[in-house]
């Protein structure tokens, strides 16, 4: 079971125009809604992937109950906690003409201390009859302390439950002094975590990461694939040659797919695989972590990891 920490969720629009041009009027050709921001992006991706996930979401005014219904639809269990402040919503426009992406992601508005214990606690008690994986993905709403994530990894230890972090920045650093189970960031993360230029061997940089946690650490990078390593080997994921043009939510379903793989028990080489195919099918559909399962098992087919 997978448990997920929804702490910014949006909703996610993205508009596909033939080209953009600023200051002009546009009609989009197509419309993709989505429930979105990386924590509901990977609910969304491990669900379609066969994953039992639940998400504690914190969610707010007409939008919030939108992307609970959504998230329902597409199998995802919900308990919402309830926040004043309306939901954000996130836009891409995909213009056909370049093959570029503009995007517009505003911050999540802060979340009142009540709030925040309400879903601490509400958290709690889902780990508690959900063993398995907790997943703490993207960034924190705005005023929440990067120690406030420390918090919910304690959280999950303490009910026996593994954790997966995906975030950047102080709450990065803060969370993995509570040693989580898996690191899933991508080359820049792991720079400014390690406090290193951006270019570097990245094998190394995941051994460096993994010394501070004791687990598993995935360093993506984008068309050159991944790194892994969990202390008993290191192994790299080439990228598949498949590319499409609308890579919002790649790294979100790739983690999905990661921690479904691992969540059934398969080892680390073959998450791997899993995690790049569901990361590359994203790509190649408009609208963050919507993919073709068959897509996703093609391509994870036709992957070669190798034992470094």
């Amino acid at each position: 079971m997978i448990t997920v920490a929804g702490l910014s969720p949006s909703l996610d629009l993205t508009y596909l125009v033939d080209r953009l041009e600023p200051g002009t009027i546009h009609r989009p050709g197509e419309v993709v809604r989505c429930a979105g921001g990386k924590s509901l992006n990977l609910a969304r991706a491990a669900a379609a992937l066969g994953a039992q996930v639940e998400i504690v979401a914190l969610l707010g005014g007409a939008t919030g109950d939108y992307l609970a219904e959504r998230l329902l639809a597409e199998g995802v269990s919900v308990i919402m906690v309830a926040t004043p402040a309306e939901t954000r919503t996130c836009v891409s426009i995909a213009a056909a003409d370049t093959g570029r992406l503009t995007e517009l992601y505003p911050r999540a508005e802060p979340v009142p201390a009540e709030v925040w214990q309400t879903f601490h606690d509400q958290l709690g008690t889902s780990l508690g009859r959900r063993p398995g994986w907790l997943a703490i993905t993207g960034s924190a709403p705005r005023g929440l302390p990067p120690e406030a994530l420390t918090q919910l990894v304690r959280l999950a230890a303490d009910a026996g439950v593994r954790v997966a972090v995906d975030t950047h920045g102080p709450a990065l650093a803060a969370a993995i002094t509570a040693r989580p189970e898996l690191v899933k960031i991508n080359r820049y993360e792991a720079a400014e975590l390690l406090e290193v230029a951006p270019e570097g061997d990245l094998v190394e940089r995941a051994e460096a990461v993994r010394q501070r946690t004791g687990g598993a650490v995935v360093i993506t990078d984008g068309e050159h694939g991944a790194v892994a390593t969990d202390g008993q080997g290191r192994w790299r994921v080439a990228a598949s040659p498949e590319r499409g043009s609308f890579p919002v939510g790649s790294g979100d379903s790739f983690l999905g797919g990661l921690l479904g793989a691992l969540d059934e028990g398969t080892d680390l080489p073959t998450a791997l695989r899993r995690g790049t195919g569901a990361g590359t099918a994203n790509a190649l559909i408009p609208g963050p972590a919507r993919f073709r399962t068959d897509d996703v098992e093609r391509i994870a087919k036709e992957l070669e990891v190798e034992e470094l």
